[in-house]
């Protein structure tokens, strides 16, 4: 009697669980972030001034390397009449500058890495809180990026029941 009361139990534990889990259908989302970042008016702008800043950077490089090349060129010429002193002058003087060239380009790099990161936060943030609120409004329990750019988790497959979120947060952004 003990072992058939267990059975039904269990059983009407099961058929319990199964009825509630089909009640609960779990709504999933997903949106390329990429595409939705590049429909951003305020991506256009922190593009531009990053351009604006790297070609600076550039231009300071480019004015460095055109400067070292003048004095090498004129080392060149000159060496054989240079006394060895000078000459060794002249050649750590070249060293220093190649050695600023390099520091420079490897700071340039770091710098502009730092600015994209500073103009696209706020970008990100924003597009983040949509993202959010939208799935909210839609009662989502997950949402994918599914963004190829992404690098990080990828998701191969979604079935035609995930809901693509990027029209409903470009409408909430006034996004056209």
């Amino acid at each position: 009697m003990k072992t058939i009361s267990s059975v039904i139990i269990g059983v009407l534990l099961l058929v319990s669980a199964v009825t509630t889990s089909a009640q609960g259908k779990y709504k999933f989302g997903h949106i390329d972030q990429a595409a939705l970042l590049e429909v951003m008016p305020e991506r256009n702008q922190a593009v531009n001034d990053l351009q604006k800043y790297a070609t600076e950077l550039e231009e300071t490089l480019s004015a460095m390397q055109k400067e070292f090349e003048q004095k090498y060129t004129e080392y060149v010429s000159k060496a054989d009449s240079m006394s060895s002193f000078i000459r060794k002058n002249k050649e750590e003087e070249l060293q220093i500058m190649n050695q600023r060239i390099e520091e420079f380009k490897m700071k340039a790099n770091q710098d502009v890495q730092a600015k994209e990161a500073e103009l696209l936060q706020p970008i990100l943030e924003k597009a983040g809180k949509a993202i959010k609120e939208v799935a909210k409004e839609q009662g989502l329990i997950y949402v994918f990026d599914v963004a190829e750019t992404t690098g990080g988790v990828v998701v191969l497959y979604h079935s035609e029941d995930s809901m693509d979120l990027l029209p409903l947060v470009k409408k909430k952004m006034g996004i056209q």
